[in-house]
């Protein structure tokens, strides 16, 4: 009787075979030997127990789930469709090369999969290069773009704070050669506007811009060599305290400490258009070419901003850094905020639900001849909103229907499954959303608890006397109302019905 220490020994011979081409005659005879040593370890009492879970950093969604989950992508997308984007797709897999040194210090997260046919090939990271990818292969200079769809991240995730390995990405991003910061203000307008409709509580959109970052970086004497790891250190400050940052620069990274004491300054600086005014006067930074434009551009921004309403939630952060490598001008995120207790006014943040920026190199780096594409977008973060959103469902214990259904046509005697069948068959043809129960003489009540059940608000009726009469009775769950309706009305009966708020 084979064990599975002798089949694996046997799957790697015929392995070895394969590899070394071996003659083909040989290699059948030895896959049929694994065959049978597999049929064999199959057959014994001990055999193999599935291991019945998802993998790490992945999970299921229940109809309950996918019912609150749909609510959401409805927001969404809603806004960008009011906001005249198009949709598109891009495969799920890159070829490796096109990722490759997009991401900074979070590169490593990339899934690479096995060499298949040649190519080789890894999951994607995010949805912001294929875009870049898909812009450069198509020669498209000019597009308002949005995408939903998975990513992946090879990370370890905390689950319960709504991270994973598999998630989903909502991004919009806006392509081509405007005027500066009108498209960015949009985005911004976008998020808030998702944000608002969701009702997720209070939140925070931080605003900061590259070139800042950079010419304070160069003001403060940090090496060129080291910006982009400085960058992912300021980064963490929105879960480290300042000190925890500033000896990662110096201990980790080797940054002079008297720099990062003028990082410190910098960073821990937050505010609206005054902030603007005093760093375009600050002695060091208005010296900073870069930074003189980032703060200029800053200034229109809140202008438009302005405008459009929304500045309230909107913070200017200097110690927002954003961690990836493509971003060349504006960079935001969304916060939501929780209030401490109901005695202080102080608000703390419980996570990023949304980011993005300006990345107007990432295209050149994919165009043969290096054309750039000037772009800006925003992703917003699915499965944070979506945990925010279940919590709050399971607190309140509301009744989520997980079904569209309008109508369960039942009967109230024997014998009349054919009836029922040419019934929902009519109201399907009209696009009713209609529903039977499988059993041909189901019992009246049953079918009235089915959709107690299921939250189905209406039930039509066929019986004898109804056949008769031409009618079909038409009952009100809720209510327990019930109406004799002509069959040529009923179709326009359930719409009027099912169609009120």
């Amino acid at each position: 009787m084979a064990d599975e220490a002798a089949v694996r020994a046997q799957a790697e011979a015929v392995r070895r075979l394969k590899q070394d081409k071996a003659d083909p005659d040989e290699i059948a005879k030895e896959v049929a030997k694994l065959l049978e040593m597999k049929a064999q370890l199959g057959g014994d009492e001990g055999k193999h127990k599935f291991v019945l879970k998802t993998p790490k950093g992945t999970r299921d969604y229940s109809p309950k789930q996918m019912a609150i989950r749909e609510r959401v992508f409805n927001a969404i997308i809603t806004s960008f469709k009011r906001h005249g984007a198009e949709v598109i797709d891009t495969p799920v897999f890159e070829l490796k090369e096109t990722l490759t040194g997009k991401y900074g210090e979070d590169s490593k997260l990339i899934y690479d999969l096995k060499d298949q046919g040649g190519e080789l090939l890894s999951l994607r990271y995010d949805l912001t290069v294929p875009f870049a990818r898909y812009l450069a292969m198509n020669k498209i200079t000019n597009i308002k773009r949005y995408h939903i769809a998975k990513v992946y991240r090879r990370d370890n995730p905390a689950m319960t704070r709504g991270r994973y390995r598999e998630f989903y990405q909502c991004d919009f991003d806006i392509a081509g050669q405007f005027d500066p910061m009108i498209p960015d203000a949009e985005c911004l307008k976008i998020v808030h506007e998702i944000l608002s409709d969701l009702q997720l509580g209070d939140f925070l959109i931080k605003v900061n811009d590259r070139r800042i970052l950079d010419g304070m970086f160069a003001v403060c004497g940090v090496p060129d060599s080291k910006f982009r790891t400085i960058c992912s250190s300021v980064d963490k400050l929105d879960k480290m305290p300042w000190e925890d940052v500033k000896n990662e620069m110096v201990g980790e990274k080797g940054l002079s400490p008297e720099a990062a004491d003028h990082i410190g300054e910098y960073v821990q600086l937050h505010g609206g258009l005054d902030l603007i005014e005093r760093l375009l006067q600050d002695p060091k930074l208005s010296q900073n070419k870069l930074a003189k434009e980032g703060l200029g551009d800053m200034k229109l921004l809140f202008e438009y901003l302005t405008l459009f309403g929304i500045t309230g939630k909107i913070s200017f952060d200097l110690s927002l850094a954003r961690g990836l490598d493509y971003y060349t001008g504006v960079i935001f995120e969304a916060v939501l905020l929780q209030q401490e207790d109901n005695h202080v006014e102080e608000s703390v943040s419980v996570g990023s639900v949304a980011g993005g920026g300006r990345y107007d190199g990432l295209v050149g780096m994919f165009d043969p001849k290096g054309r750039k594409v000037p772009c800006v977008g925003v992703s917003i973060g699915i499965e944070r909103i979506f945990s925010i959103l279940e919590q709050r469902v399971e607190a309140s214990e509301e009744k989520i229907r997980t079904t569209e259904t309008q109508v369960l046509v039942a009967s109230a005697q024997k014998k009349l499954l054919e009836e029922r069948l040419k019934l929902i068959a009519e109201l399907w043809d009209a696009g009713i959303k209609a529903e039977v129960l499988y059993k041909k003489n189901p019992k009246l009540l049953n079918q009235l608890q089915y959709c107690e059940e299921t939250g189905i608000p209406l039930v039509a009726i066929v019986g004898e006397q109804e056949l008769k009469d031409g009618v079909v009775k038409l009952r009100d769950v809720a209510t327990r109302e019930e109406v004799n309706v002509g069959r040529e009305s009923l179709v326009e009966e359930i719409r009027m019905r099912t169609s009120r708020p």
